[in-house]
């Protein structure tokens, strides 16, 4: 019968640890900005169903045009999420997202109310901002590979 009762939890002198280092590092590399795929999933649901939460009377236009966008920007940050060193690339459509989203009450609507506006304002900025944060992570990780290699 095997004596099982040694068993020890030092994987040290496990024979494939420096392939699991090698492939964490790998896995992790192109995670510069973890924190931006959980707000950015977010902030797109949100835009989703706005209309509905903020009651965007009745205006139709605006309800599905939010709906969209939102869809859009939830799924790059489902795409940040599962694909993070392909769709880190396409975080500057979150910053056109996010400017399309502050001036689209005015442009899509004629006469917008106020919750429309501070709503679309907001998480405009919002997405914005997350695209920027975004983008300066693409460059700074661009920087320092360069000036490994």
């Amino acid at each position: 019968m095997a004596d099982v009762s040694r068993h020890t939890s030092d994987l040290t002198s496990h024979p494939d640890v420096p392939e699991m280092r090698e492939r964490y590092a790998r896995v992790l590399g192109g995670r510069d900005v973890p924190f931006l795929d959980g707000p950015v999933l977010l902030a797109g649901l949100y835009l989703a169903v706005s209309p509905w939460i903020v009651h965007f009377s009745g205006n139709t236009d605006l309800a599905t045009h939010n709906l969209v966008i939102g869809i859009c920007v939830a799924l790059l940050g489902l795409g940040l999420t599962l694909a993070p060193a392909r769709m880190y690339g396409l975080s500057w459509t979150l910053c056109a997202l996010g400017v399309w989203m502050i001036v689209s009450p005015w442009v899509v609507t004629r006469f917008p109310d106020a919750g429309m506006i501070w709503n679309n304002v907001v998480v405009g900025a919002i997405t914005c901002l997350l695209g920027l944060t975004a983008v300066g992570a693409v460059m700074r990780g661009n920087r320092g590979r360069a000036a490994r290699t």
